[in-house]
């Protein structure tokens, strides 16, 4: 299963200087503590301001998330499945 990632530019570059505590990008966790999950890596690091839009083709669910052109930016993000328990 390949979900969808596009990508939404803001037109804008960063202006404030990234988390230091996260040099290698962060780990998104929005699946809200959900027993199903699927885990999507993004485009790592973003292009500048902006966001992902996350498609899932099997249960529908669509996410998002924004990014700053920094290395603190997502890498990958965690999303819950919609479909009932079993149901893929």
């Amino acid at each position: 299963m390949a979900h969808k990632v596009k990508w939404r530019d803001a037109g804008q570059s960063p202006t404030c200087a990234p988390n230091p505590a996260y040099p290698n990008g962060v780990d998104l966790d929005a699946s809200g503590g959900s027993a199903r999950t699927c885990t999507v890596t993004l485009p790592y690091p973003a292009k500048r301001i902006g966001s992902y839009v996350i498609d899932c083709p099997v249960c529908g669910l669509r996410a998002g998330c924004t990014t700053a052109g920094r290395p603190d930016d997502p890498r990958s993000i965690k999303i819950a499945c919609r479909l009932a328990a079993g149901a893929h």
